[in-house]
This record gives C-alpha cells, structure tokens and sequence, in this order.
C-alpha cells in the first residue's frame, strides 16, 4: 500500500527488498500519469548518484537532465529501479503542482478543509487531494498545475509552491531522518487533484486562524486582497 508506513531498511541501508519496493510504488505512480525520475541511492546519511563530480549529498535527482527524462511510462520507470535502490522523486508542474508548508501549518490545513467538508454543497473534489509528510517537518500538498501563488502568499517565507522545473520526495523514499509518508494518500482522494486556487484560500484562513489563536511574531500574518 502506498500509504504504508512501514520503515525501509536500517540505519539508512536500503535492501533489495526495498528496491523492489520502492520500483513497485514509482511504476504505480507513473501509471496514473505522474511524472517519475530517480533519485540518488541513500548510502548510509548520504545520497550518491554516481554522477562524476557530483558533490550535493542530500536527496538530489540521479540523472543531470532529468527534466527532460522524467516519465510516465511505467515500462521506463520500471527500468530506472532494475538494479539500484532509487529514491522516488516526482517531477511536479506536469501532473500536478505541490504547495510546501510547515507541518503546524499542513495540520491546520487539513482541519479547516475538513470542515468545509462538512458544509452542505461542499465539492471535495476542489478542495481535497493527497498530501505527504516529510521527516524534515514539511507537509505536501498536491495541486492542479498552473496555478501561480496569491499575491498574500507569495511573499511568505514558510509557503512554496513547486512547479516546473522542481520535483518533490515521494513516498515511501527513505531520509536519514526517516521515511517520506502520505497523511493523505492518492487512494483516498481516488487519485483526484484540488483546485489549487481554492486550496490556497484555505491555506490562508488557516494562516489567521492560528495567528488569532497563537499570536507570535515568527507567523506574521500575509494581507488579503483589499484589505
């Protein structure tokens, strides 16, 4: 399942259990469309891509133009995780668009989507689609593409929205920190995306909402339009 939890290998060594695994989920992924490339391998706190003169050891694509090469093709997904233990890295501004929030944030997030949920007439579809959990602290959410950050958020440091040319960790990629998991899973959305648009105005009632509820100079407020 790919909402499963379950860690991947031990003190950042990845088995080829883990590698079929991790080919497994990147195929699935490319099935419905979404645009797959492989990362470097996890080597104990370090990501190697076998690049010649490649220095960043953090999770990084494995291929130098992989831009250009990321896929959806299940058959060439499946190819790139034959022999090696990839990180599984999701090219975004094709299928989809990611907006980068604070794991405070993401939590505030989800409950207020979840009740306008809960008003009558409410479309999920526009408002609800999978989001993921880095070990790092940030959450993911997955959006509709081409739509570009309000004016409000642009400015705010603690808000990203990845479109093309960035890419994303998916799940179930190993950290040293941990394992990239779903909090919503594609399953659970029917692999359906949100609005973006709508999302984003979410995204700001839950940015008042907490600076009503826990006023503090580290969450300066952004302003609405007309405001």
């Amino acid at each position: 399942m790919l909402g499963s939890t379950r860690p991947i290998g031990r003190l950042g060594r990845l088995t080829p259990l883990d590698r079929v695994r991790l080919r497994r989920v990147a195929m699935r992924y490319a099935a419905h469309g979404w645009y797959v490339t492989p990362g470097a391998c996890l080597a104990r706190h370090r990501f190697v891509c076998g690049r010649a003169g490649c220095r960043t050891t953090g999770c990084h694509p494995a291929l130098e133009d992989w831009q250009r090469s990321a896929s959806a093709d299940p058959a060439r997904v499946a190819a790139w995780w034959r022999v090696r233990p990839h990180a599984v890295l999701l090219a975004t501004g094709r299928a989809f668009d990611v907006l980068e929030v604070p794991a405070y944030l993401g939590q505030r997030l989800l409950e207020v989507t979840r009740s306008v949920l809960g008003a009558v007439g409410a479309d999920a579809d526009e408002v609800r689609g999978p989001v993921a959990a880095v070990p790092g602290g940030q959450w993911l959410f997955l959006v509709r593409p081409g739509e570009p950050l309000r004016p409000e958020l642009d400015q705010c440091r603690y808000v990203v929205r990845h479109g093309t040319g960035s890419w994303i960790p998916a799940p179930p990629t190993r950290l040293p920190e941990g394992t990239v998991r779903w909090v919503v899973t594609p399953e659970e959305t029917r692999w359906l995306l949100p609005d973006s648009y709508r999302v984003q105005e979410l995204l700001l009632d839950a940015l008042y909402a907490l600076a009503l509820a826990l006023p503090t100079p580290h969450l300066p407020v952004p302003r609405r339009g007309g405001i």
